[in-house]
């Protein structure tokens, strides 16, 4: 059966002509499917016989949240997806999104991956280990349903959650595209960012391919040694590379990039670390943000203060470098990436092991 949610108009035509109806029918399901239907019997203004075959031949794909957690304070959700057709069908099929709230508009921080393979040391995301890519169908499901659960319109989005974009870059391509058409969302590319650890060849191939699209790069420590240590992407791209292929970026598209930069209490966020920063960027078109971080008990890091993360960013601005600290969103909540997924995996393993000692106490 065929996944709809995410196909493009176009797609959408030949499939309709494939089941023997007019292209314009492929048209009618496209703006259903992007309005958020969920159901082929939302769409009433196609056939009842043509709706039967499709519950006969497609599905619509796509996510469902199954757990949600909001910040009181800030209205900050953070939300727990379930593939509607699991790739492995097992529970770990979920992956997570955040919906924030800004004074320009509401913006959804998206997941690419299920698990990752990057390994970086202080981030949930891969403790759960790496099972799958989302598909552009999944990914644009992310953002139907946080509309739906939230009941607010998503203006902008950011590819920052779990996984690594340009490692999934085929499929992210698409959802970015998906998201700009006129016939769909119409979302300005302005509105887009899609954030990587540092796969130089996917910089490269996003400059030629979405020069307009915002690109961040997960940077957090400017020499090779420590990078490496929290970073495993970096022994493959070092620093020095990675520089190198920010400013070919930036020189070729001219757009500003930013790098972000999480701070970690006694591991990068020293005055010497911040002379690095102020020696290795300075002159580049970018702009530091940088990231208290988020605490996960399992990874043994902790985050430098708010107040420190000011002080680094008055240095930085001192010295020419543009530098904000992210606005604390979710602090009543599982804000770290991956975070969410994990208290649910070990819910659920929880819930198995004692109704397995139940059993055992039954025989």
């Amino acid at each position: 059966m065929k996944n709809l949610l995410g196909m493009t108009m176009e797609e959408l035509k030949l499939f309709a002509v494939e089941m023997g109806e007019k292209p314009f029918r492929g048209k009618q399901i496209y703006n259903w499917l992007n309005q958020g239907a969920r159901s082929f019997d939302e769409m009433t203004n196609l056939p009842k016989t043509l709706r039967e075959k499709l519950k006969a031949e497609a599905q619509i794909g796509g996510c469902r949240a199954i757990r949600m957690q909001e910040d009181k304070g800030d209205g900050t959700c953070k939300i727990l997806f379930e593939a509607d057709t699991p790739a492995s069908g097992t529970p770990a099929d979920t992956f997570e999104g955040v919906f924030m709230r800004y004074s320009y508009g509401n913006s959804l921080c998206v997941s690419s991956q299920i698990g990752c393979k990057m390994g970086c040391k202080f981030c949930a995301s891969a403790l759960g280990g790496f099972v799958r890519n989302l598909d552009a169908g999944e990914m644009l499901g992310q953002v139907l349903e946080a509309e739906r659960v939230t009941g607010c319109t998503i203006s902008r989005i950011v590819i920052m959650g779990m996984g690594e974009p340009f490692d999934n870059y085929e499929n992210v391509a698409k959802f970015l595209r998906l998201l700009h058409a006129e016939e769909g969302r119409n979302m300005s590319w302005r509105n887009m960012t899609v954030s990587t650890s540092g796969l130089i060849p996917g910089i490269q191939r996003f400059a030629e391919d979405f020069p307009q699209v915002n690109l961040a790069i997960s940077l957090h420590r400017l020499t090779n040694e420590g990078r490496s240590r929290i970073m495993p992407v970096n022994q493959k791209y070092s620093l020095g590379q990675l520089l190198e292929a920010a400013r070919d970026y930036t020189d070729k598209t001219h757009r500003r990039i930013t790098f972000e930069y999480a701070l970690i209490e006694g591991e990068n966020d020293t005055d010497k670390d911040v002379e690095l920063m102020i020696k290795k960027l300075g002159g580049m078109l970018c702009h530091v943000n940088l990231i208290p971080l988020n605490k996960v008990d399992e990874t043994g890091f902790s985050g430098s203060s708010r107040k420190r993360a000011h002080e680094i960013a008055e240095r930085l601005e001192n010295a020419g470098i543009p530098a904000t600290v992210r606005r604390q969103l979710g602090s009543e909540i599982d804000g770290a990436c991956g975070q969410l997924r994990l208290r649910q995996q070990a819910t659920e393993a929880h819930t198995s092991k004692r109704r397995s000692a139940e059993h055992s106490d039954q025989i």
